[in-house]
């Protein structure tokens, strides 16, 4: 396979993940959990036929889809980003794209839950990111152990902003494996301290192996 045809085949992904959101989006805004079954079944779709799947091939033939938790209204949230108390940064090495700086702007408080730390991207095209690593990370039928991710904007995955200004919607249903969590040859930024928490998450992507 070529650069060009890897290259080619990665922005399909993308374009394809930033309609899906997109549809989401829309769909939620009166039907969350028809939003969370589209979501599900798109994202089955890709993983299923896309060249750039993150499947290793030894784990495509039968796939039967994503062990994804079905929808439950309670672990959506619309939570206002609040300042931080401290600036805050890191800077995550790819070993393909090189270093990706990353600052915190802000901290969202989730009942019952707690803080997750809100990070943007610093360098060309921004976007946000937050990642969440909950109380199941690791364990037999849990969630992935390195974290999942609920916001990644600069691929696509973005469920719209709050009623309020500077607010965000942060639906845990929607939580998702980052591509490493299938292919080790991925680099992937994992959920820092900031956003690790010990409440059990029991809904969105889980973890089977």
């Amino acid at each position: 396979m070529t650069t060009a045809t890897t290259a080619v085949e990665t922005a399909d992904w993308r374009r394809r993940v930033f309609v899906i959101y997109d549809q989401v989006r829309s769909l939620a805004a009166s039907d969350a959990a028809g939003a969370h079954s589209h979501w599900r079944e798109a994202r089955d779709e890709l993983f299923r036929t896309h060249p750039q799947t993150p499947l290793l091939p030894e784990h495509r033939p039968g796939f039967s889809g994503l062990p994804i938790a079905p929808y439950d209204p309670a672990w959506r949230f619309e939570v206002e980003i609040e300042a931080p108390d401290a600036p805050g940064g890191f800077d995550f090495e790819t070993g393909t794209d090189g270093v990706v700086p990353f600052e915190l702007v802000g901290v969202a408080t989730i009942a019952d839950v707690g803080t997750l730390d809100v990070w943007r991207l610093r360098s060309y095209g921004g976007g946000l990111f937050v990642p969440v690593r909950d109380g199941l990370a690791g364990t037999p039928g849990g969630t992935y152990g390195g974290g999942r991710y609920l916001l990644d904007t600069i691929k696509g995955a973005h469920l719209g902003e709050g009623a309020t200004p500077a607010s965000l919607v942060l639906d845990f249903n929607f939580a998702y494996n980052p591509s490493c969590a299938y292919d080790p040859a991925w680099a992937c930024p994992l959920a820092p301290l900031g956003n690790r928490v010990s409440t059990a998450i029991p809904v969105g992507e889980l973890y089977v192996r």
